[in-house]
């Protein structure tokens, strides 16, 4: 429509141009009056509002136009009044009509009007404002293609939550019978990528009914109102083709707690939680609309939302154990040609904390790979090279480097495995490399050997030894350290404060929470940071801190100082090879004991440095030569 307006408008334009009469000739106010004195003007007309004169010559017709000043209006007048011969003279008060009047008051007003229709109609995917307050969803009819919980790998526990709301959706009448209720609502929370809208969308497959979906961001605009209406259009929709699904996606960005912020809340967001809370509460289970959501931060949620009645049933959906991660490896390999050597079991030993979307793009770029090396099955090489671009990121081998440079990063890759290596609570170092990949110039990757939920305090300050390796090692080769140590330092500080204030692991201030985390204000969260304990305290828990990383450094110089020829084998390695991993790392740390990955999913364990945290500096490196570690 706004095309077509514009098209119409052009051709007038033109037409208007094309049409238009020869420009009249222009004569100074000398010239006008000669002509009047001279009898050379037929007819002329005398424009009041802009002050000319226009009209025809008597020779050879030709139009005229002329500009007089205001003060000699009357002495115009007379002297084309008394001209001889006669002139046909004529005035124009220039006053618009009672129409032009009009547009000339509202034009403004229409434009504005037009300007606010058009981009409402823009938001609106062109409904206009009839469907302002309409609902933005997409369904998902039953000859779309259908997902089932065949389809989910890795989520055991919430397939068999959800597996009594397919029932329900499917036999309503059986629970019915006996007074059950079905839950109006199910939460699905978790880190993202773990298979939360896929699981939504696997009920709807498994019941076959219709299935909504809307985002969260969807509900709010700019004007207030408009957010409730359209909640309670979805609902009605969905109570139209019952029995049915709603699925709200990211629902955080409505359901957010109320009275957030320092100045209050938000109305708009506000109003369109409260019909959410009236609908889920108000509508009958026996319509059979299950409202289905899924967040990120059920932390950040209303506490009216989350209670029985409308949350009811909230499941966990976590990152994959072992046995989920071979699943949904399983599942994503499907259809792609594999090698022999590769398996999903090795592939799920090497990707601890991955999620489903970690592990499905681990082997598309897998797969990209051995497309780019005109391969017809996907190796193991690819599916290394694939997982260590998903941790680090690409590679960057086209930065150039000196060789002074090449070699500091050689030295403190290599203290960061040694130590790594060397320490009985540290996971077992899989692979080193000096390639830049990411952010990072270079980088040590270790693995645990299962999955673990729990760290000790051994584990934590061995964790600490590890990762001032590195500094630790440019010290000792160099005595000079670089800014490469930054994260390094930084994750150091925040293990060890965590350790004093958070997980009570301080023998002096001993297991306490000392203090409370900054909240964000606008969440609904406190602000700023509340220190609940005395400046005698405080001095303490930065002694604390200060002795914990103090002994970390401490004991990965001990390391390093007497396993210095391992330290520099392990560096001119590096520089020759970039990259050690498997039976060439193991051969090199063979003298230091520990434990090191030598093949994917697979560990090889040798005598391990088993020092007694209480013993001193002496006695540590007098039991590491003891025990043939030097």
């Amino acid at each position: 429509m706004l095309l077509m307006s514009s098209v119409v408008l052009v051709a007038l334009l033109i037409v208007s141009v094309l049409s238009r009469d020869p420009a009249p000739t222009e004569l100074t106010f000398s010239e006008l009056e000669t002509a009047i004195s001279g009898g050379e003007i037929a007819e002329a007309t005398v424009l009041d509002r802009s002050h000319q004169v226009t009209g025809v010559l008597i020779e050879d017709e030709e139009r005229f136009i002329a500009t007089f000043p205001s003060e000699a209006t009357d002495e115009i007048f007379a002297e084309l009044r008394a001209a001889e011969p006669a002139i046909d003279l004529d005035t124009d008060s220039q006053r618009p009509s009672a129409w032009g009047q009009l547009l000339q008051q509202f034009l403004p007003l229409i434009l504005i009007v037009g300007i606010f229709w058009f981009f409402l109609s823009s938001m609106q995917g062109g409904r206009g404002a009839k469907g302002f307050g309409k609902a933005k969803t997409r369904k998902m009819s039953k000859d779309q293609p259908t997902v089932t919980f065949a389809d989910v790998a890795g989520a055991d526990e919430a397939v068999d939550e959800l597996t009594e709301i397919r029932d329900f959706l499917s036999d309503p009448e059986r629970f019915q019978r006996i007074g059950a209720k079905i839950p109006k609502g199910v939460l699905l929370f978790g880190p993202p990528g773990t298979g939360k809208t896929l699981l939504a969308r696997a009920v709807a497959g498994e019941a076959g009914v219709p299935f909504f979906t809307i985002s969260g961001s969807d509900f709010v605009e700019m004007f207030v109102g408009v957010g409730a209406s359209r909640v309670r259009d979805l609902f009605q929709q969905a109570k139209d083709e019952a029995p049915a699904i709603i699925f709200v996606d990211e629902i955080d960005a409505v359901g957010r707690h109320r009275g957030a912020g320092l100045g209050g809340g938000h109305d708009e967001r506000e109003q369109t939680l409260n019909q959410l809370l009236v609908e889920m509460d108000g509508f009958d289970v026996t319509t059979g609309v299950i409202l289905i959501a899924a967040t990120n931060r059920p932390d950040i949620l209303d506490p009216a939302l989350l209670r029985p009645g409308r949350f009811d049933r909230q499941i966990v959906v976590d990152r994959p154990d072992l046995q989920g991660r071979k699943a949904i490896a399983d599942v994503h390999a499907a259809g792609k040609p594999l090698d022999d050597d590769v398996s999903t079991e090795v592939i799920a030993r090497r990707t601890p904390g991955f999620t489903g979307a970690d592990i499905a793009n681990l082997l598309n770029e897998a797969a990209l790979l051995a497309a780019r090396r005109d391969k017809s099955r996907i190796g193991q090489s690819e599916i290394e090279a694939a997982i260590d671009r998903v941790i680090a990121g690409p590679e960057r081998k086209s930065r150039a480097m000196s060789d002074k440079e090449k070699m500091v990063i050689a030295y403190h890759e290599a203290g960061h495995t040694l130590v790594g290596h060397a320490l009985p609570n540290t996971d077992p170092i899989h692979k080193v490399s000096i390639v830049a990949r990411g952010r990072a110039l270079g980088w040590t990757l270790a693995l645990p050997t299962e999955d673990k939920y729990l760290q000790t305090r051994s584990e934590l300050t061995d964790t600490m030894a590890m990762l001032l390796g590195g500094r630790t090692a440019e010290e000792l080769i160099f005595g000079d350290p670089t800014t490469g140590a930054s994260d390094d330092i930084d994750r150091v500080a925040s293990i060890a404060r965590a350790m004093v204030t958070e997980y009570g692991m301080s023998e002096s201030l001993g297991p306490q929470r000392l203090g409370h985390k900054s909240g964000e204000v606008f969440l609904g969260k406190n602000s700023g940071h509340e220190a609940d304990y005395s400046n005698e305290v405080a001095a303490r828990i930065d002694s604390e801190i200060r002795e914990l990383v103090d002994a970390a450094h401490s004991e990965a110089r001990e390391i390093l100082t007497i396993h210095r020829a391992v330290l520099d084998q392990l560096a001119e390695s590096l520089i020759e090879h970039e990259s050690l991993e498997g039976e060439a790392l193991e051969e090199i740390l063979a003298a230091v004991g520990g434990a090191v990955a030598d093949s994917p999913g697979s560990v090889t364990t040798r005598p391990n440095l088993t020092t007694p945290q209480h013993l001193t500096t002496p006695q540590r490196a007098e039991q590491m030569r003891t025990e043939g570690m030097d």
